[in-house]
């Protein structure tokens, strides 16, 4: 260009504009946040500086809105983006299109953030926890198949309860894409739809390897689970955000598995010791005949072929007893399964397993016997056999004739 050529200020702008974001497409800044504002428009405006220089930055509503953390004045960060001429003040700027925080403080800044936000939407809440299932028939496991976490799981149900379903869904547990990895996979086994509970976990590590659990993916996909899930992160010291959001935490993949099964032992444990109390019954009225047998023998009078007669008759006595003892359990075992039966017949649960579903007002958790009472717009729990779901009224129909 030749020097003697007069430029008008736009002219400029827009050459230096042209030269600045041809060249630098893609840049990575590391400093310090400074003049940090967060406007009703939704976009971040700060500057980041070191200790000689500062360069003024932007991040649009558009890339913000995915950070699991609010910048602050003075965080270290790492930025991702490119830089532009802002041509109305003609001033360079970075348009920072990720954000990351640097240095364990603000790592640490970042996941209280993060465990705070989703504390105030109710992610944590007591409430909302659900028990796991007593018996469960297919249990759905997310961890990496080559880890030890998966085996420590498999040698446990194996060892406790032999016959149960295991459904591997193997993701990284670590490192750049863990975390939604891990979410697609326990949204997976929830379009599967045949586990009856989840472990989510892996073995102990850094704190810097368990970040996949602290991951806002990873806490969203276990809230909106219809599974029941337990976190099971092998480390006692640390507690992650997976583990606050699961129904049950465990502190390693080997206690998860034993809670997974530990109602079917309770239930066979009981079983045991009914048959012991049963056997030593039998047993001890056995021993009252063999005593009342040996009594007769004693006073009978006459010699041995009227003994012999008695001993006849004791016999067939003693089985007649074996035969009415075992008459009255077998008749003891059917009250109990005509029992157990009539129990399943009355369980909501089969109820609900036959298509119905039990429908609660979303906010006070009455059951709802009544249309009249609801109105257009009025939020509903729907409880199914397997899982449940809110809905909305959008219109009502008058009841039918009785």
């Amino acid at each position: 260009m030749p020097f003697d050529e007069v430029l008008s200020v736009t002219r400029l702008i827009r050459l230096l504009k042209d030269l600045v974001e041809d060249n630098f497409i893609k840049v990575t800044v590391t400093g310090e946040i400074g003049q940090f504002s967060a406007p009703a428009s939704g976009h971040y405006y700060f500057s980041l500086k070191d200790d000689s220089h500062q360069l003024r930055a932007v991040m649009f509503r558009m890339h913000n809105r995915a950070l699991d953390f609010t910048p602050q004045q003075g965080m270290d960060v790492l930025a991702r983006g490119h830089m532009s001429l802002y041509a109305q003040r003609g001033e360079l700027q970075l348009v920072v299109e990720s954000l990351m925080p640097c240095g364990l403080g603000s790592q640490q800044l970042a996941l209280e953030q993060l465990r705070e936000r989703l504390r105030q939407e109710g992610l944590f809440e007591a409430g909302r926890k659900r028990p796991l299932p007593a018996f469960p028939a297919t249990i759905g496991v997310v961890t990496s198949a080559t880890g030890a976490a998966v085996q420590d799981i498999l040698n446990v149900l194996k060892r406790r309860a032999g016959g149960l379903r295991v459904v591997l869904r193997s993701v990284p547990v670590q490192g750049e894409g863990a975390a939604l990895r891990i979410a697609e996979a326990v949204a997976d086994l929830n379009r599967h739809g045949r586990a009856d509970v989840l472990i989510v976990g892996r073995g102990g590590g850094s704190r810097e390897d368990l970040e996949a659990f602290n991951d806002e993916a990873v806490a969203r996909a276990i809230f909106a689970s219809a599974i029941p899930v337990i976190s099971a992160v092998g480390h006692e010291t640390d507690v992650t955000i997976a583990d606050e959001v699961a129904d049950l935490r465990a502190p390693t993949p080997s206690a998860a598995a034993e809670l997974v099964v530990k109602e079917q032992r309770e239930l066979e444990a009981h079983v045991d010791q009914l048959l012991q109390r049963l056997n030593r019954q039998m047993g001890g009225r056995l021993e009252l005949l063999k005593e009342r047998v040996a009594g007769l023998k004693r006073r009978l009078p006459g010699g041995f072929p009227s003994v012999t007669a008695r001993q006849k008759l004791v016999r067939e006595l003693l089985e007649r007893a074996r035969r009415a003892l075992l008459t009255r359990i077998r008749e003891a075992s059917a009250r109990l399964k005509a029992s157990c039966g009539r129990l399943d017949t009355l369980s909501p649960l089969a109820t609900l397993s036959r298509g119905y579903a039990i429908v609660t007002e979303a906010d006070s958790g009455q059951t709802v016997r009544d249309g009249d009472r609801l109105r257009p717009g009025s939020f509903l729990r729907l409880q199914f056999y397997r899982g449940a779901a809110r809905a909305m009224v959008t219109e009502k129909e008058p009841p039918p004739d009785k």
